[in-house]
């Protein structure tokens, strides 16, 4: 019996320093992967930092001689979206700034987006064009420019398109839904505490008030109103109002230059090369870094990698 318990003893004892030596192992192994990842990051960072001036420029051409700035219009315009207001305006603020710029585009390719953004684009092109009047600022649409995105293209001198763009829809949209019915049905009770008569309006969860449809519906045409206004601004006597003009409409480039919501048929080449008579094109659109995307992408994976790494070491 004595020899017996020895041995287990023993055998015991060399499991343990064997599995000892395996975790050690398994924990050297794991600080080295985390060492040679942190080496890569920063030979990778210097590599970057190097090349940095190349990959930060986001002007596409040369500055050096006359040319025609471009901005892009493209995508839905919202705040959080690449289309925004600050977006653009700063593009077409350095645009102007650049003593080589012989005209300005936008280009348009957007189903439109929010109201505000768009007003506060199309109000910085009337105060370029104010301050600056022999600068020309035209649109230029390639597939769509409607709703919002036309909004701010009425604000420039000219608006060129292609036979088969769609352009107008110059109307104000709100939407939801409504589930009274479905909750009913289910047996579930809305239990909704307000303070204010109107802080609950259009609850998608309780039955639709008149009144405050009514109070919604004079606040959308208020803005269509200020929309119409901001077109007829722009455009002025090109303008063939017809009833259905400011219905909210979109109609295609062909029937869009005989109603005169645009000008012409022209691609951004046509108008940079023979209107604007400087073929050299400079795209001034404000565009993220490509080094500062990449390092917060990594910044990003590194602090994911690391809180992994440190979970695993500390959870044994």
């Amino acid at each position: 019996m004595e020899h017996e318990s020895k041995s287990d003893w023993e055998r015991d004892l060399i499991k343990e320093v064997a599995l000892a030596a395996i975790t050690e192992q398994t924990r050297a192994r794991r600080w080295g992967i985390f060492f040679k990842g942190l080496l890569f990051i920063y030979l990778f960072a210097i590599f970057g930092v190097t090349i940095y001036p190349k990959m930060g420029e986001h002007h596409a051409g040369s500055k050096s001689k006359d040319h025609t700035a471009i901005i892009d219009l493209i995508g839905p315009i919202a705040e959080d979206k690449p289309a925004n207001a600050e977006s653009i305006i700063e593009g077409l603020r350095d645009a102007v700034e650049d003593k080589h710029t012989k005209g300005i585009i936008l280009h348009a390719n957007s189903p439109g987006g929010s109201p505000v953004q768009s007003a506060y684009v199309y109000d910085e092109i009337r105060r370029i064009k104010k301050e600056h009047p022999t600068l020309p600022i035209f649109t230029v649409v390639s597939d769509m420019c409607a709703s919002g995105c036309y909004y701010i293209a009425s604000a420039s001198d000219k608006i060129f398109v292609n036979q088969a763009s769609l352009v107008g829809s110059i109307g104000v949209l709100m939407d939801g839904f409504g589930f009274v019915d479905v909750m009913q049905k289910l047996g579930i009770e809305r239990r909704l505490l307000t303070a204010g008569s109107h802080k609950a309006m259009l609850d998608p969860f309780t039955p639709r008030k008149e009144n405050d449809t009514t109070y919604m519906q004079n606040l959308l045409n208020q803005v269509h109103q200020q929309f119409i206004t901001a077109v007829k601004n722009g455009r002025g006597e090109r303008l063939k109002e017809t009833p259905d003009l400011f219905s909210g409409l979109v109609w295609s480039g062909e029937e869009g230059v005989k109603i005169g919501l645009v000008d012409d048929f022209a691609t951004q080449r046509d108008v940079s090369k023979n209107i604007i008579g400087a073929e050299n094109e400079v795209n001034f659109t404000p565009r993220e870094q490509l080094f500062d995307r990449l390092a917060g992408r990594l910044g990003a994976s590194f602090g994911q990698s690391l809180s992994s790494f440190l979970q695993a070491t500390s959870l044994r």
